[in-house]
Order: structure tokens, then C-alpha cells, then sequence
């Protein structure tokens, strides 16, 4: 197929193909996709281990020790998004398949999120349990759906920045970190006003607003770093 041909393709469909060949490279790489998760269990966990363990103190602490260990695991899981689609030359041929890249990269980023961010939603209510934090689950899930697809987002920006580098995990740590903690911070209050059983409408709502922002503008950051990269 020329690439006049393939650029007519359905971006739905040419979505579908890209999930479905993410998902299959995760199944021959599985202990990969679940380094974060257990990361962020680890952390949190033993968390208490290390400090009062006083149920009134660790639920007081809790909301920036579940953002903290979630904002490490995304960034632990975000160093090999590119990388391997570099060195074998998969990304090279994206950049010259006629199809709009950032909407390559997005899709791309999503599967990553669905691998290693949707997990981190899912168990922690449950991992919340050992910080003393019995209520408002709902909200901390939603919270971190919404805050982790965020924090993707930044990732596969820094990864993209530094895919072309031999050692690229600490300058990708301090091009990312400054731009995460606006999500650090909010997500920790919506976890704050969860636990207090207050109302975390506002915060929800922002951390919204933030995801779609990034949304729109990483695609675009991605795509130019990776042509860069690759050229």
C-alpha cells in the first residue's frame, strides 16, 4: 500500500490497529507492563512501616503518598514508551507512513495508559486501605483516572524528548517532574476532600480541564521531538 493509500485509512480503525499491536507486544513483555503497579503497591504499602502508624496520621499523610507513588510509577513506566519502536525502527516507519503522527503517538500513549495507569485506578481504593483510608473511593479512582492519563500524557512528552538519548532517564525526571506537580497538587486535595467527605466537584472538574488541555497540545509536542529524533 503507498502512503498516498494509507493516508486514507479511518483514524478509528488506524486506532484499533495501533491498540491492538500494543497489546500484543505487552503479552510478550508483561513483567515490563507491571513494574509500575507493583512499584506504586510497594510504596504505599510500606509506606506505614516507615512512619506513626497511627491510623489518624497515615490517613492525615495519605492523599500525597498515594499521588507521590502514582507519580513515580508513571514516570518509572514512561522510560521504554519509545525506545524499543526507535531501535527496531517502528517509529521511522509511522513518521513515513503518510499518517498523522501525533495521532499515532496519542493512541500510543492511551494503550500505555490502559497498561500501566488503569491499574494504579483500579487498586487503589484497596492499597488506600492500609494508609486508614476507608471512604471516598470512588472519588480517589476518579481522581486518578483522571490525574494519571495526565501524568501518561507528560510522560510520553519527556520520553519522546529524550528517546534519542543513550542515558536519558534523569533528564526526562527533570523535564517532567516541574510539569507533573500542578496534578500532584490537585489530586492530593480531591483525595483530601474523599477522605474528609466533602465535596470534590471543583477539583475533579480541573483536573478535567487539565487532561483536556494536554490532550490537545502533547500530540503535537510528541510528534516534533520524535521527528527530531529520528532525523
Amino acid at each position: 500500500m503507498t502512503p498516498a493509500a494509507r493516508s486514507t485509512l479511518n483514524p478509528f480503525k488506524l486506532a484499533a490497529v495501533v491498540l491492538q499491536r500494543e497489546l500484543r507486544l505487552a503479552m510478550r513483555r508483561w513483567d515490563q507492563v507491571l513494574q509500575p503497579l507493583i512499584f506504586f503497591i510497594v510504596i504505599v504499602t510500606l509506606f506505614p512501616l516507615a512512619t506513626n502508624p497511627e491510623l489518624s496520621e497515615l490517613r492525615r499523610i495519605a492523599p500525597g503518598i498515594l499521588w507521590v507513588a502514582a507519580m513515580l510509577a508513571s514516570l518509572l513506566a514512561a522510560d521504554g514508551l519509545f525506545r524499543p519502536d526507535v531501535e527496531d525502527g517502528t517509529m521511522e516507519q509511522w513518521v513515513l507512513s503518510g499518517q498523522p503522527l501525533s495521532w499515532l503517538l496519542l493512541v500510543k500513549s492511551f494503550a500505555h495508559w490502559l497498561l500501566t495507569g488503569l491499574p494504579l485506578v483500579l487498586v487503589a481504593p484497596a492499597v488506600a486501605i492500609s494508609l486508614g483510608v476507608n471512604a471516598g473511593s470512588g472519588v480517589i479512582m476518579l481522581a486518578l483516572a483522571l490525574g494519571s492519563g495526565v501524568l501518561t500524557l507528560l510522560g510520553a512528552v519527556g520520553a519522546a524528548l529524550t528517546v534519542g538519548l543513550r542515558r536519558g532517564n534523569m533528564l526526562m525526571a527533570l523535564v517532567v517532574l516541574p510539569l507533573e506537580m500542578p496534578v500532584l497538587i490537585f489530586g492530593a486535595q480531591a483525595v483530601q476532600s474523599a477522605i474528609r467527605l466533602e465535596s470534590a466537584i471543583g477539583i475533579i472538574n480541573l483536573l478535567g480541564a487539565i487532561l483536556l488541555l494536554s490532550i490537545i497540545l502533547t500530540p503535537f509536542a510528541m510528534s516534533a521531538a520524535i521527528r527530531v529524533s529520528i532525523e
